[in-house]
């Protein structure tokens, strides 16, 4: 496909000469031309050349006038390429209005984001016509390269230091104003969020278990929680249950209703009349599930990344990281999970929100004395405890020992954190609301005995 040619390309001359006219009549409106314009963003190359050079000049404390800039274009030996002081002085008598200076700004503004849209989309069409392993390799880099045109980021920068303090101080003095108040999500489970602080905007959390222990039930805890009492828009990625399973699950677990009962149809009208309420207050909350099975990295990033957009986002659980689909270039699915846990830290922090992701334990733990897991038990891919802000284990010594086992316990083992204290908190499970529950010693427990392993729903 031929090169999209400059004078193709979307300008608007007459408005770039507009806002450096005023500038030049006016240097004090710079300030609000820099809330809009790059230099980058001007289409001619000498209006471009003249904008950098004003910032310059503010920047070295030299006023901008019609003189000043030209005895300074005069001694880098620019006015050449910038056609001379007559350009100069036509630009001093080009600003229409003072009133519509921003009006301008924002022309030329727009235009250049234009311009960006059609290089990114001859861009994309060049990939399409190229070499390539997998469609979705090029889906998701045109996605990425829309994406940067619409959030006007073609490009990352450093940030100096002087901000990166202002900003950090700016944070710890709102958590010391808030006095002890949670600074992230809360959880609902009072022991976590005193460790924790609640669930932090950019952490990638991991919540692991051998299968059976609840990973999914907590999850669903965390998120119900934080949509129902703290607002929270949350998007829920199944890739092992349907939408239908994970909702009986939440209206249980929210009404504390037999989830058997409701599977067999033998709810009481007392028992329909409160699923009713919980239903109620479930379709009052922002939460979103996808149950398509064996999504990539790139469709997670894709869809969270339009929820972000659209909708706000302020949570995302993922059930779970070995059902994800990789890319299909390694041969070695650890290295595919490996990418995949990389991909999920980097979507945290790009959509400064917390993700939680399941993981599945490997066999290890069922074969030792102890069966409580440790970070090593990580299946896949020892990348995920690298990549971590947060690994969360679930156990239930229960399910090892049904004669001495407390079934109504579980232990929820904080074994990393990245800026926080580790450590185990017991909790109360009650499985047949597959809900579990602040620790309560023998107040939270029924009298009848705790229902045959197989019967119970995790």
């Amino acid at each position: 496909m031929p090169a999209v040619k400059p004078k193709e390309l979307p300008h608007n001359l007459e408005a770039e000469a507009s806002v450096l006219g005023g500038l030049i009549v006016n240097s004090e409106q710079l300030m609000t031309a820099e809330e809009h314009l790059r230099p980058e963003d001007f289409f001619s190359a000498r209006n471009r050349l003249i904008y950098e050079n004003m910032l310059k000049m503010r920047e070295e404390g030299i006023p901008i006038d019609l003189v000043t800039l030209t005895e300074r274009l005069a001694n880098l030996n620019l006015m050449e390429k910038i056609g001379g002081p007559v350009y100069l002085a036509e630009l001093q008598n080009a600003m229409p209005m003072f009133a519509n200076f921003e009006h301008y700004c924002i022309i030329v503004q727009d235009q250049a984001l234009i311009r960006r849209l059609v290089e990114a989309s001859s861009s994309i069409i060049d990939d399409c016509y190229g070499e390539f392993e997998n469609v979705s390799d090029v889906v998701e880099k045109a996605e990425e390269k829309i994406f940067k045109v619409a959030e006007g980021q073609i490009t990352g920068d450093f940030t100096s230091v002087q901000d990166v303090v202002n900003e950090t101080l700016d944070h710890i003095e709102k958590v010391r104003e808030a006095e002890g108040e949670l600074t992230g999500l809360a959880t609902g489970f009072s022991e976590l969020d005193f460790k924790t602080s609640g669930l932090q905007n950019s952490d990638l959390i991991y919540v692991a278990a051998r299968p059976s222990m609840g990973k999914t039930a907590f999850a669903l805890n965390l998120a119900q929680y934080a949509a129902i009492h703290e607002n929270a828009t949350v998007a829920i990625f199944s890739l092992e249950m349907s939408r239908t399973q994970l909702l009986q699950r939440m209206l249980c677990s929210e009404g504390l209703i037999d989830l058997s009962k409701v599977r067999k149809g033998t709810l009481s009208d007392e028992e329909w009349q409160i699923l009713g309420d919980a239903s109620a207050r479930l379709y009052g909350t922002k939460i979103w599930i996808d149950d398509t099975g064996g999504q990539t990295l790139a469709d997670i990033r894709a869809k969270t990344r339009r929820m972000k957009a659209e909708k706000g986002l302020d949570l995302v659980v993922i059930d779970y990281l070995q059902l994800m689909s990789g890319r299909g270039r390694s041969e070695n699915r650890q290295n595919e999970v490996s990418e995949i846990s990389r991909g999920l830290k980097a979507l945290a922090r790009e959509l400064d929100c917390p993700i939680i992701c399941l993981s599945q334990l490997s066999r290890a733990p069922d074969g030792r004395p102890d069966h409580h897991p440790l970070l090593a038990d990580l299946r896949e891919s020892g990348s995920i405890e690298q990549d971590a802000d947060v690994v969360l284990f679930l156990y239930r010594e229960y399910y090892y020992d049904k004669e001495n086992g407390n079934p109504y316990m579980a232990e929820l083992d904080v074994a990393k954190q990245r800026n926080g204290p580790t450590g185990r908190i017991n909790l109360t499970w009650r499985p047949e609301y597959t809900r579990f529950m602040d620790w309560a010693d023998d107040k939270q427990y029924p009298d009848e005995p705790a229902p045959a392993a197989a019967n119970v729903p995790f």
